[in-house]
């Protein structure tokens, strides 16, 4: 029988680039369906018979105590601060193999998602201050910046191969931008009073990783506890121990330790042996398998494997636990008619689309970027308007910016501007695709 691997087509450079985003559109999508799922369950309990005990469940304390010594935290802590951390590593490297391999790699291509990103985030800010001018909550204008990942790009999966690639990279690449600058905002404008001990252990920490990394010490337990000590020095320094989880991921090596030629010559040694040959014992033939095993292994670059090894638990686990510990909120009509929630709505649902689509106009009309052919104004609109979809970070802030007494009020706002903005993107996009097929 002929082997299979000796008729298919030789790997290309770009499969490097193609493969892992196409795994990463697919997971995300996936994901997607998954936290609407999650948000529906967490709104049906939070208004249900049960709303005391569901919604009382993520406030019990879980941790450490020693004597004076009390290292506790609610679930949702542990949640929001704890598992997130992954959620926003995984972006972290997404973001680093985007810019050293990626779309993100020529900087005119990369240019438009951020001036796209930027415009999301500075003109829904600039609403959500008019509209709260002289009232409580303006603290909260993080919570109208970014854009969630997963809704965007299960939206766009309902299409299919209608709508245009470059459209899914253009909203990924903004979404990416969207959720660091999210992350900056948290650091710089929702922390708490700096213990300088604990900061200066967590700088230590990150150094040593960058130290180990560079004696070549490549195990990945190693590194995920070191990580671990970094993540506990940041919370309890007062910056939001999450960064701990953004600054590992982007130190994360896109190059691999075994070439392809390397490989291939290992794997060669190996099947040179003679059918039949026993691999046990302390053997060269055993030793060659192992060497072999590890050579596999490490023809991924770090950012490959842990974002492989990673993603799909962010994206099945953390984020649907995440919706259903925040987004529970028991919606009264009082609620809906505060300030608060009118000024999130109108970040939202028309902040982020003006100033994304605005933002991308000027950039291209000035000259500063460039927009693929294939990318039409039309379907850019439709998806600037799926950048309100804010779901997962707009919840994160808002747990970090507002009283309890607002926040529902807060999480109110967040919802509907995001179904709001689900709603007017894909009927946009409904309308484009029917029209291009007429036609």
């Amino acid at each position: 029988m002929t082997d299979r691997s000796s008729t298919d087509l030789p790997h290309a450079i770009a499969d490097r680039v193609t493969k892992p985003l196409a795994r990463f559109l697919k997971i995300e999508a996936a994901a997607g369906g998954l936290l609407l799922l999650a948000v529906l369950v967490a709104l049906l309990l939070a208004n249900s018979p049960w709303s005391v005990q569901f919604l009382k469940l993520w406030e019990t304390p879980i941790g450490l105590h020693f004597g004076s010594l009390d290292f506790s935290r609610s679930l949702r802590h542990w949640i929001n601060d704890g598992l997130m951390t992954f959620f926003f590593f995984v972006i972290s490297l997404e973001l680093k193999r985007e810019i050293v391999l990626g779309e993100l790699r020529n900087l005119r291509t990369a240019a438009l998602p951020f001036a796209a990103a930027l415009g999301g985030m500075l003109v829904p800010v600039a609403v959500y201050l008019a509209l709260m001018s002289g009232q409580q909550g303006t603290h909260g204008w993080g919570t109208v910046m970014a854009t969630d990942t997963a809704f965007v790009i299960g939206c766009l999966a309902l299409f299919g191969s209608r709508i245009p690639p470059a459209l899914r990279v253009f909203l990924l690449s903004l979404a990416i931008f969207d959720d660091v600058g999210a992350i900056l905002v948290v650091a710089v404008g929702y922390g708490e009073a700096l213990n300088w001990l604990a900061l200066g252990l967590g700088l230590l920490g990150l150094g040593t990783v960058a130290g180990v990394a560079g004696l070549g010490i490549r195990s990945v337990p190693v590194y995920f506890l070191l990580g671990g000590v970094v993540w506990l020095c940041f919370d309890v320094s007062g910056v939001h121990a999450t960064i701990a989880g953004v600054v590992l991921g982007l130190m994360t090596p896109t190059r691999v330790w075994v070439s392809d030629q390397r490989l291939r010559a290992i794997l060669g040694r190996v099947l040179a042996y003679p059918g039949g040959e026993r691999w046990s014992g302390d053997t060269a033939n055993r030793r060659d398998l192992r060497q072999a095993s590890r050579a596999v292994t490490e023809s991924l670059s770090p950012v490959e494997r842990l974002e492989t090894m990673l993603h799909p638990w962010v994206g099945f686990a953390v984020m649907p636990v995440f919706a259903l510990a925040n987004a529970g909120v028991a919606i009264t009509v009082e609620d809906i008619g505060q300030p608060v929630s009118l000024a999130i709505f109108a970040g939202l649902a028309l902040g982020k689309p003006v100033g994304v689509f605005c933002f991308s106009w000027l950039a291209v009309r000035f000259g500063l970027v460039d927009r693929a052919s294939s990318l039409s104004w039309p379907f850019l609109a439709a998806g600037a308007f799926l950048t309100g979809i804010g779901f997962t970070m707009s919840l994160f802030i808002a747990g970090l910016a507002y009283a309890p007494a607002m926040l529902d009020a807060a999480k109110l706002g967040i919802l509907a501007g995001s179904v709001f903005s689900a709603v007017a993107g894909l009927a946009t996009l409904a309308w484009l695709t029917s029209r291009e097929r007429a036609t």
